[in-house]
């Protein structure tokens, strides 16, 4: 028996695009399939929220000279993109059955968001991939991950960065000599001012210790190794 029943896996729009200059990358989108098909197969349910950063960024309304609500709306409708695209490229890859739910309903294309139903699908061993937030504006996914996390049971977030290997006292990538902290507690990490997720989500998840496990999405097999007790990147709870 590994370490959790059941997580929660937030990836940013950014991990589909990879290392490209285009939104989608389809060696990226294998490869986030993949590492979550291998906590599939520790035994592992998995519920998972996607960001949408690499269709639509909502806060950069005012570069487009649109509304914020109408930005952050196009910006829901990104996640369910790749959502879909992820739904597509497990299904290619495996048997598993994959269920992608809303929070805006779009009946032709995706199940609307209802909480009991989704907790039975993972019941049943069935990957879920919530899409468009919690439907509300003036939010990123960072405190929708979090929301559903706690409110389909899961056990623990684990948060797939991009191009980072954790939770650092400075940027690494200015600051040659930043520490990687092993493990932190939330008191610590705000107290610092260390920018995990949004503040309002790691708040959020700080009042039900809902730890968080911060690593590199890059490297293959790391979230089946932390579901199975292996440490890796950086991990968040309410002691250290």
């Amino acid at each position: 028996m590994g370490r959790y029943r059941r997580v929660m896996v937030k990836l940013s729009g950014q991990a589909v695009a990879g290392e490209g200059e285009t939104a989608f990358d389809a060696a990226s989108l294998e490869h986030l399939a993949a590492e979550v098909l291998a906590v599939r197969r520790e035994g592992v349910q998995v519920a998972i929220v996607i960001g949408g950063g690499n269709v639509f960024r909502g806060r950069d309304f005012k570069a487009w000279g649109i509304d914020r609500i109408e930005a952050d709306n196009i910006g829901m409708l990104g996640t369910v993109i790749n959502s879909l695209l992820l739904r597509g490229r497990l299904n290619s890859l495996s048997e598993q059955r994959v269920r992608v739910m809303t929070a805006i309903p779009i009946n032709d294309v995706a199940e609307p968001y209802i909480r009991l139903r989704a907790m039975s699908h993972l019941a049943k061993g069935e990957i879920v991939i919530f899409a468009c937030g919690n439907g509300q504006p003036f939010q990123t996914t960072d405190y929708p991950s979090v929301q559903r996390a706690l409110e389909t049971g899961c056990e623990a977030i684990l948060v797939g960065k991009h191009g980072v290997d954790g939770i650092y006292d400075s940027d690494p990538n200015t600051h040659p000599g930043a520490r990687r902290y092993e493990r932190i507690s939330f008191d610590e990490a705000i107290d610092q001012r260390l920018e995990v997720m949004d503040h309002s989500a790691f708040v959020l998840a700080r009042q039900y210790n809902l730890p968080l496990h911060v690593f590199d999405i890059a490297q293959r097999g790391i979230m089946a190794s932390i579901c199975s007790g292996s440490h890796h990147g950086s991990y968040v709870s309410q002691a250290r």
